[in-house]
């Protein structure tokens, strides 16, 4: 059988995916020169460059980024963070996390995608209580021993180091944040992801199909849409379920 469209559509998916780590990375960046467009003199623009040259995000992609807000180049529109609340069904709570040239365009796109799944945008603060704001590294296990980065974090500010199956994840406040990422690098520790995140108070699982099923696809459609940069909810779903709902899925993505 011909497989042309399916080929096709996974290479769409593979270039969307790629389109939308650059132009993240890109509002990222030019938020940060807003303070100063000299990386040099600007901790946070030259953080935000290297972790966009680590994604392979061409340099022009970056100087254009920075000339947004270095008087180079103005035709840019205003770089906007804003961040949406949603409760769910059975509970969940869920915030996304934008960066947007065009506010009228991301709140459509939010709004729909809430609606679609069976939620509503809520007023600020009406979710965020059940979540703190922390800061959150990871480290290979491949590389490192558990033992020989939790000695290490003993040197730090950090909260907590919790030993997942593919990942140490180091845990900070938001103000140690930036500082024990250069801890580490300075020390040649390789960080394959940090970011800020919301860690929930309490969590709520989902026990039935059509629901993580309807969870999961909203998921899915954040993480294809070009201005959301973090998803973040308090949603449990045991691995079985999870299974199950991820080989439907699976099963029912680029078909012909």
């Amino acid at each position: 059988m011909w497989r042309g469209p399916v080929v096709q559509a996974r290479k769409n998916a593979v270039n969307s995916v790629k389109w939308k780590v650059f132009s993240i990375h890109a509002k990222l960046i030019a938020i940060a020169a807003q303070k100063w467009g000299n990386p040099d003199d600007n901790a946070s623009l030259a953080a935000a460059i290297v972790k966009a040259k680590k994604e392979g995000v061409p340099n022009d992609n970056i100087d254009r980024a920075i000339k947004k807000w270095t008087g180079e180049d103005t035709s840019g529109e205003q770089i906007l963070e804003i961040v949406y609340e949603w409760y769910g069904p059975s509970g969940i709570a869920l915030i996304v996390s934008t960066i947007t040239d065009n506010k009228n365009r991301t709140v459509s796109n939010i709004r729909h995608t809430f609606s679609r799944y069976g939620g509503n945008l809520w007023e600020s603060w009406a979710v965020s209580w059940v979540f703190q704001r922390k800061g959150i590294l990871f480290i290979d296990p491949q590389e490192h021993s558990y033992n020989s980065i939790e000695e290490l974090v003993f040197d730090t500010d950090a909260e907590d180091i919790v030993q997942g199956a593919w990942y140490i994840k180091i845990i900070t406040n938001i103000d140690s944040f930036h500082t024990v990422e250069e801890f580490f690098t300075d020390k040649s520790i390789d960080i394959f992801e940090s970011k800020i995140d919301y860690i929930p108070d309490s969590e709520v699982e989902i026990t039935d199909f059509d629901t993580a099923l309807k969870f999961k696809k909203m998921i899915q459609a954040f993480d294809e849409d070009e201005d959301v940069t973090l998803v973040s909810s308090n949603e449990i779903i045991s691995e079985e379920l999870d299974k199950k709902v991820d080989a439907f899925i699976e099963k029912n993505t680029f078909q012909t």
